[in-house]
């Protein structure tokens, strides 16, 4: 698809780090002093801003060289010096961290499919994923693990407890779990390759959803798998007349699942566009033949970020669909991630991007069409307001009425 396959890898991802990932392999022998300086070359031809946060860049290459002795010392020294960047998606990555990062492009990993987090002190499973040996062994949400193989989980922490339920596939793993109102009961699971899906169908409890009408959840863009998942969807729905596209609280992902799924949508047109240091643009342009003409509603809020902000801004400055919900985040800036030496990775903030129309919406966000707040009282009485919004509009699309923006 055009030059977009030129950056297979490119990231955006609003909270933690990600934008953009191009991988470069770094097979010579290096000392940590040779990763700390390996790092600060890399930031001083790549980083977007050439002053590097108005700064003598220069005063921290050989700043630690007499302290560092061992990875963990560069580590340290490292997120110093980009510390005084004053970027917080310029990221070092440890060598957990970039191997988390692999697995999350990757799509799957080898465990039994939970979503776990710590609550009050106690490891609580958040949700257990679709289809998986823990959905088919009977977890559920709010379910308290007291144990993993005969350990207590008494203070552990979120990564600690993953680690120990992650594992070689075919093998098991027992936890021992509290369920409200009943007694603690072992579940012994045999651990399988779960693969991460970025798309569901399933309508929020609350809302119903009419007839002709399909609904969308894309909780991120960060599997590789996420386009195809995407396109899938669009096929097994022709019949119905509209669509809701739902990016409420997704961080963003790849940049070419944003442009694919874009894509699918637009009958030629821009899609986005990148500027690098140097002042060099590049824009995507969708291709002729969109898989669906169909009329389109995308929700978005606060937490919709990067990608999810690249393809709500295509389709809005296209004209291709109605935005409601909230203001999106707005990060408009794009990483790079570069392995380096002992697994370690560094992501560096290398473009910024503009919508359509030229937007900047780096710190601005997307505005919507429609805008509807969900209050606390909402979230309280479980009522949805932005999702009924985004049917009555739809259906008012469907219908070929007007729908006036506020």
């Amino acid at each position: 698809m055009r030059n977009i396959m030129r950056k297979s890898f490119i990231f955006l991802n609003a909270f933690i780090i990600l934008f953009g990932i191009i991988i470069h392999n770094n097979v010579f022998a290096y000392s940590p002093t040779d990763l700390y300086d390996n790092v600060w070359r890399l930031i001083n031809t790549k980083f977007v801003d050439q002053t590097n946060n108005s700064q003598d860049w220069s005063k921290w290459r050989h700043k630690y060289d007499k302290r560092i002795q061992t990875n963990e010392d560069a580590y340290v020294a490292i997120n110093t010096m980009i510390a005084s960047l004053n970027d917080p998606y310029t990221k070092f990555l440890d060598p957990k961290e970039f191997a988390d990062e692999t697995n999350s492009i990757k799509g799957s990993l080898k465990g039994i499919g939970i979503q776990i987090g710590v609550k009050d002190g106690k490891l609580m499973v958040i949700a257990p994923i679709e289809d998986t040996p823990a959905e088919k062994a009977g977890l559920i949400a709010d379910d308290e693990i007291l144990e993993i193989d005969s350990e207590s989980t008494k203070g552990i922490t979120v990564d600690k407890a993953a680690d120990k339920i992650r594992g070689k596939e075919g093998t098991q793993v027992t936890l021992l779990i509290k369920r409200k109102d009943t007694e603690p009961k072992y579940y012994t699971i045999t651990r399988a390759e779960i693969e991460i899906k970025s798309i569901s169908q399933k309508m929020p409890i609350e809302v119903s959803l009419p007839d002709g009408i399909a609904y969308i959840r894309l909780s991120s863009f960060i599997s590789r798998n996420a386009a195809k998942e995407f396109s899938d969807i669009l096929n097994r729905t022709k019949d119905k007349k509209g669509y809701i596209i739902d990016l409420r609280s997704n961080p963003g992902g790849l940049l070419t699942n944003a442009i694919y799924i874009s894509d699918m949508f637009l009958d030629g047109g821009t899609i986005v566009s990148t500027v690098d240091r140097e002042g060099y643009k590049e824009t995507q342009r969708a291709t002729r033949g969109a898989l669906t003409k169909k009329p389109v509603v995308v929700l978005i809020n606060k937490g919709s970020a990067s990608a999810s902000e690249i393809f709500s801004g295509a389709m809005k400055d296209n004209n291709r669909a109605v935005i409601v919900g909230e203001q999106s985040f707005g990060k408009g800036l794009v990483q790079e991630i570069n392995r380096l030496p002992y697994e370690a990775g560094i992501n560096i903030t290398i473009q910024k991007y503009l919508t359509p129309n030229g937007t900047d919406i780096n710190k601005k966000g997307i505005t919507p069409n429609i805008v509807v707040e969900l209050t606390e009282e909402n979230v309280k009485n479980k009522d949805d307001v932005q999702m009924k919004k985004a049917i009555e509009i739809l259906q008012k699309t469907i219908n070929g009425q007007a729908v006036a923006a506020n």
